[in-house]
């Protein structure tokens, strides 16, 4: 009998295992089911949570980005509105130094033609001046040349009148005695 013993105490055991096991298989099972419940329905939070999230975040990045956007356009439009302004600036007084350089290119050649003239009429005046110069000179060469002639001239004349008997002087007469 005392196989039967351990044969009945081990099914008894086992009997009560089974009893046992299976209340608390159904209880676990829905604690199981509830755990399942609750982790599907936090994934579900958490997804649903990590989209809202997602979209904040593209929401705000969007408007970042938009912000963002608008203020590069607004510091290129500044950058341009410099640029167009500085440019502007450079080419009015490129302008300005052009038309100082056109101005200053007529009076250079206006004044090159005054020069021009002036120069001719200094020759002129030079050329007319050595002209009446020379007609000064030869004025005067040829008056010596006439006084010359006309000393020679009277120099030959008192010559032939010195020889010519004529303009000797007769003999002196000797007194005639007192009568």
């Amino acid at each position: 009998m005392k196989k039967w013993l351990y044969v009945i105490s081990v099914g008894s055991m086992t009997a009560i295992f089974l009893l046992l096991y299976l209340s608390d298989r159904k209880e676990a099972d829905a604690r199981e089911h509830e755990r399942v419940a609750i982790a599907a329905k936090k994934q579900e939070e958490a997804a649903e949570k990590k989209k809202a999230d997602e979209l904040q975040a593209r929401a705000d990045a969007q408007k970042r980005a938009e912000q963002r956007a608008k203020e590069d356009a607004d510091r290129e439009a500044e950058k341009r509105a410099k640029w167009d302004a500085e440019s502007k600036k450079i080419q009015d007084e490129t302008n300005a130094a052009l038309a100082r350089g056109d101005k200053a290119s007529k009076e250079a050649s206006r004044l090159e033609i005054e020069l021009d003239t002036l120069q001719k009429n200094r020759e002129k005046q030079s050329r007319e001046s050595f002209e009446t110069s020379k007609r000064v000179e030869r004025a005067e060469v040829e008056r010596q040349a006439a006084e010359f002639e006309i000393q020679r001239l009277t120099e030959q004349i008192a010559r032939r009148a010195a020889d010519s008997s004529l303009t000797r002087m007769p003999a002196p007469v000797a007194a005639a005695p007192a009568r």
